[in-house]
């Protein structure tokens, strides 16, 4: 949201502001909470990322992980500085990390192994150009709601045949960081106007929050998934009795 404040990065440039007022805090900074907001996604793709290093899972998750981590630096450059370039740094890797995501879903039951990851290679990196160059609006928010789409039916069908209690668990916490982060989302968008004059929640800076959270269910979740399918017996366990994440036992062959 606009004012006249002086600030360090220039005029905004990104085809989409939100509702916080830009530059209140810092003329470094144009929206505080919708940047600082990012830390937690950071610091839980960290964990998620130690853990997938620590007990040698494949290679996929810590990419994943990883590109968690992008994704949230991103999104703070974009809500930090309200520059078209920087928005880039956060909806490229926005898209990236869904085709993570389907490849990580669908590629089990894929008979072909080379086919799928050079056929997602492109498409993110034709995506990356063609939205460099025409400014995706609308677009790209439709573009992006696809890809999450093609994501649920394969996460149900996880879900159904999952048994573990603890990771049915991370499955309804993935659904339900979703419905409550969406709500946060759509409440920024629509009643700004309304908010702005009385009382801002935040809702972009908790829709990154509970997001953050959300990854990390979707990740240990799939991370146990995948380990059943591997044969090394995981389990979901909890760090203090609270959080949670998957331990694992190899055979010795492996």
């Amino acid at each position: 949201m606009a004012d006249g404040i002086s600030n360090f990065w220039g005029p905004v440039t990104s085809t989409t502001e939100w509702c916080e007022q830009n530059y209140k805090y810092s003329s470094y900074i144009a929206e505080f909470y919708n940047t600082i907001s990012n830390i937690p996604s950071i610091l839980l793709a960290l964990i998620g990322l130690v853990n997938a290093l620590g007990q040698r899972f494949e290679k996929r998750f810590s990419v994943l992980h990883i590109s968690n981590m992008i994704l949230a630096i991103g999104s703070m450059l974009y809500h930090a500085t309200l520059r078209r370039l920087q928005q880039q740094a956060d909806e490229t890797p926005m898209v990236w990390e869904m085709l993570l995501y389907i490849y990580i879903l669908y590629s089990p039951d894929w008979h072909y192994r080379s086919t799928m990851p050079t056929f997602l290679f492109i498409y993110g990196a034709v995506f990356a150009i063609f939205h460099s160059q025409l400014h995706f609006g609308m677009g790209f928010k439709v573009h992006y709601v696809v890809l999450c789409l093609l994501c649920i039916p394969r996460m149900y069908k996880y879900y159904i045949y999952t048994e573990d209690k603890s990771a049915k668990w991370l499955a309804r916490l993935y659904v339900i960081t979703l419905l409550l982060g969406g709500s946060c989302w759509l409440y920024d968008r629509l009643f700004c106007k309304r908010i702005s004059d009385w009382y801002n929640p935040q809702g972009h800076a908790l829709w990154h929050i509970f997001m953050g959270f959300n990854s990390y269910f979707a990740n240990t979740f799939l991370m146990f998934c995948r380990a059943q399918q591997r044969g090394w017996n995981p389990e979901v366990v909890h760090f203090m009795r609270f959080f949670p994440y998957v331990k694992i036992q190899k055979p010795k062959a492996q």
